[in-house]
């Protein structure tokens, strides 16, 4: 059996962590995305509300 040929060959071994940086690259763009378009979503108002509210209760104190 030549070396080309042995599953854990060092080429097959790179070519598969090309494979696996190139998956891991493409996930890490998309929750890139993901989480700027989370942190660029308005505060909803009932949120905001409530934020006000625990900092008027703070300030009373």
């Amino acid at each position: 059996m030549s070396d080309k040929d042995k599953p854990d060959s060092k080429k097959g071994e790179h070519r598969s962590n090309e494979e696996v940086r190139s998956r891991q690259s493409g996930i890490g763009r998309r929750l890139r995305q993901m989480y700027d378009d989370v942190v660029n979503e308005p505060i909803p108002d009932d949120f905001a509300d409530l934020l006000n509210q625990i900092d008027e209760s703070k300030s009373k104190k």
